[in-house]
């Protein structure tokens, strides 16, 4: 717990204005199994704590500077997505939220924190949505009938929605709608950048393989090796038999692959494409083929085709499909 009142704290000095307080991980000296959830007594009491933590940082900053506001609840889904043969998760009963936020407020007011209740914007739910290797469960608001009208009688709190990552735009625009006000993206933000390099690459072989000046840098090869000689990050991700493996390593939804791309060799790699293709711009026809959605704004003039802005605006494709469907 100190390490977590110590992150908190460094959080709230550094000026990070909203704050998840999520308690309900297993400290290493609590008893039990530790596979099994904490009660949420406990999970509460802690995160009551964690939050005193942070009003105390709040207190040193310049008078004037905005409090910090809270995010709630503990249905956050495995990191990184779920393993493989995963099943669709359950959506969060109605009463459950109502007994998380009942224990929060009256383990805030225990401590005299009752202005921190008020910050409370968001209590993290699960709304039945997820995806796996090669799966994603599909956002049904028939299923969350009764979560989203409960949600309208808790006094100005909404929810925040994990591993939103690849709904459909209909789908996301739906749980806004619902009060899923909060949508948290991960991997399908490296997906997409996996993408555009890989589709770069497949560029950088078309144009340049028979230029004899031109090293080629090789990126999908040398991330696979990387991948293959140093496995913790997608071991327990993946499952079948290699030639399934190799095809997971490289393109599956949990996208394993974010973890390897600091290292070192595959920063080399990296920035031999980009330089490769900076220098030796790739013709509309290959942007065509294998970057459509560019191809059509480098034909409108309103991108180029350097190859970190065909990266940076693939990228901002998946940003764009949130803001809308939140309407920003």
């Amino acid at each position: 717990m100190k390490n977590a009142a110590d992150l908190v704290k460094s959080y709230v000095e550094a000026g990070f204005t909203k704050i998840h307080l999520d308690a309900s991980m297993r400290c290493a000296d609590d008893a039990g199994d530790r596979r099994s959830a904490l009660d949420e007594q406990t999970v509460t009491e802690r995160a009551a704590a964690l939050a005193q933590v942070a009003e105390e940082a709040a207190n040193g900053h310049a008078a004037g500077s905005p409090r910090p506001v809270y995010v709630i609840g503990t249905e956050v889904p495995v990191p990184g997505g779920e393993r493989a043969e995963a099943q669709a998760p359950d959506v969060t009963k109605p009463e459950d939220v109502a007994s998380t936020l009942g224990l929060m407020k009256t383990e805030l007011q225990k401590r005299g924190l009752g202005g921190v209740w008020e910050r409370i914007i968001a209590v993290v739910v699960q709304p039945g949505v997820e995806y796996s290797d090669d799966a994603v469960f599909e956002y049904g608001r028939c299923k969350t009938a009764d979560l989203s009208a409960f949600i309208r009688t808790a006094g100005g709190c909404l929810y925040e929605a994990h591993s939103t990552d690849y709904q459909k735009p209909e789908a996301l625009s739906q749980m806004v709608e619902d009060h899923f006000a909060i949508l948290k993206v991960g991997p399908w933000l490296t997906f997409a950048f996996r993408e555009a390099v890989f589709a770069l690459s497949f560029i950088e072989e078309e144009w340049l393989e028979n230029r004899r000046s031109i090293e080629l840098s090789g990126i999908r090869d040398v991330l696979e090796r990387a991948m293959v000689e140093d496995p913790r990050d997608w071991k327990g991700y993946y499952t079948g038999d290699e030639a399934y493996l190799r095809y997971a390593r490289k393109y599956s939804y949990s996208d394993r692959s974010r973890y390897y791309w600091p290292k070192p060799e595959v920063q080399a790699a990296l920035s031999r494409l980009l330089k490769n293709l900076a220098d030796n711009l790739a013709p509309l026809t290959l942007v065509s083929q294998f970057l459509p959605l560019q191809y059509e704004a480098v034909r409108a003039g309103v991108l180029s085709r350097e190859p970190a802005a065909l990266i940076h605006d693939k990228i901002r494709g998946v940003l764009g499909v949130y803001s809308r469907a939140c309407r920003v």
